[in-house]
C-alpha cells in the first residue's frame, strides 16, 4: 500500500496532491491552478475527474454551513450486515469502564478463528479513522491480534453494537479563522495488569477541529503515574511538532507556543522545574526533550481540572454519560441522525 502528500507551491498559490494509489485528491487555493494541474495529468495519465471531493477510501465528505464532515456511514452499515449486528441491541459504551482481560483470563477461554478475529480488528482499525471514541477499544483490541479468544471476540462484537447506536457518526472540521493547535495529554498508568505497562492517549485540535488522536501502551514500565503522564506529554509534543512542519509546508501560520494541556499536578511540575531530582533520572530523555521544547517556546504547558481532560477517551472506558460528553467535546456529529 502506498501513499504520499505532494505540495507545489509558487508565491500565494499552493496545489496539494494527496496520492493513494491510483486515487488522487487535488486541492488548491486557486481554481485556474487546479484545473491546469487536472489538463496536465490527463495528457500524461488516463485518469477519470470526479467533480468536487464526496467520497474518497469509503469516507465520506458532507459539507455544511458550518464545514465538513468525515463519515465511514457506509462502510459501518457494511461491516454491521457482514457480521450480522444490523438488528443487535445498540450500547451506549464501546468497552465496559472496569474491563479486565489477563493471561490467566485467557487461560479459561477457548480460542477463536484467528484470520476472523484479525479481519475483524483490522477493520475496525480503519474505522477508527474518522471515530476517535472507539480508538481506545480498537488499540485494546488489537493488543491480542495473535491470540485472540472468545472474550475478545465478545469485546470486538460489543464495539459492534456501540457502532449500531450510530453508524452515521463522524468527525466535524468547522470553519474558523484561527489556526492555533491546542493539546490534551493523558496516561493510565499501569493499565496492563501482565505488563504494568501505562497507556498512552492524546488529542489535538486545529482551531476547535479534532485533528489527531492516539491510544497506545508505553514501550516502558513507568514507575510513578507522574512518569507515565510525563511520558504522554511527550509523546503529544512529538506529534504536535509533525504538526506544525506540515501546517507549515501548507503554508499555514501556526501560533506559537502551543498549548499542551495535563491534569497532572507532578508531571507539570517536573516540566517546568529545571533541577533534576534523583527520582526522575530514569526518564531524563523525555525530560531534556520536553524541557527542550518549553524553552525554546514551541510547548507551553498548562494544568487543567481532570473533568476536563478530553484525552480520558483514549486511555480506559468510561461510564456512558461522560462518553456521550466527551464524543460531543471531540467534535463528533451524525449528520444521519433524523434520517435513520
Amino acid at each position: 500500500m502506498y501513499h504520499s502528500m505532494f505540495v507545489l507551491s509558487k508565491g500565494e498559490v499552493f496545489i496539494v496532491l494527496l496520492v493513494y494509489i491510483d486515487d488522487i485528491i487535488l486541492a488548491g487555493n486557486n481554481e485556474n491552478k487546479v484545473n491546469e494541474v487536472k489538463n496536465f495529468l490527463k495528457t500524461e495519465f488516463l485518469i477519470k475527474d470526479l467533480g468536487l471531493l464526496k467520497f474518497f477510501l469509503g469516507i465520506e465528505v458532507i459539507k455544511t454551513d458550518n464545514g465538513v464532515c468525515l463519515s465511514q456511514r457506509k462502510y459501518c452499515m457494511d461491516l454491521l450486515n457482514e457480521y450480522g449486528m444490523s438488528g443487535s441491541k445498540p450500547l451506549s459504551c464501546p468497552i465496559e469502564q472496569n474491563h479486565v482481560l489477563t493471561n490467566l483470563t485467557k487461560e479459561k477461554t477457548n480460542d477463536v478463528d484467528i484470520t476472523q478475529h484479525q479481519k475483524l480488528v483490522g477493520k475496525l482499525i480503519y474505522l477508527s479513522h474518522t471515530r476517535p471514541d472507539i480508538a481506545y477499544s480498537v488499540h485494546y483490541l488489537s493488543q491480542y491480534m495473535h491470540k485472540p479468544t472468545e472474550a475478545h471476540t465478545q469485546i470486538a462484537f460489543k464495539v459492534l453494537r456501540y457502532l449500531k447506536a450510530a453508524s452515521g457518526t463522524g468527525i466535524m472540521f468547522t470553519k474558523t479563522n484561527s489556526f492555533h493547535l491546542t493539546a490534551f495529554a493523558d496516561s493510565d498508568w499501569a493499565k496492563c495488569i501482565d505488563s504494568r505497562r501505562s497507556v498512552t492517549g492524546f488529542c489535538i485540535f486545529l482551531g476547535g477541529s479534532l485533528v489527531s488522536w492516539k491510544s497506545k501502551k508505553q514501550s516502558v514500565v513507568s514507575r510513578s503515574s507522574a512518569e507515565a503522564e510525563y511520558r504522554s506529554m511527550c509523546s503529544a509534543t512529538c506529534e504536535v511538532l509533525w504538526l506544525i512542519n506540515i501546517l507549515r509546508e501548507l503554508k499555514v501560520d501556526v501560533t506559537i507556543p502551543v498549548v499542551l494541556k495535563c491534569d497532572s499536578t507532578a508531571a507539570l511540575s517536573i516540566a517546568a522545574n529545571p533541577v533534576f531530582h534523583d527520582k526522575t533520572k530514569h526518564f531524563e530523555v523525555d525530560l531534556f526533550f520536553l524541557r527542550e521544547k518549553i524553552a525554546s517556546g514551541q510547548i507551553k504547558t498548562h494544568g487543567i481540572k481532570t473533568e476536563d481532560q478530553l484525552a480520558d477517551l483514549f486511555t480506559k472506558g468510561l461510564l456512558p454519560t461522560a462518553h456521550s460528553q466527551m464524543c460531543k467535546s471531540l467534535g463528533l456529529i451524525n449528520l444521519f441522525a433524523h434520517s435513520t
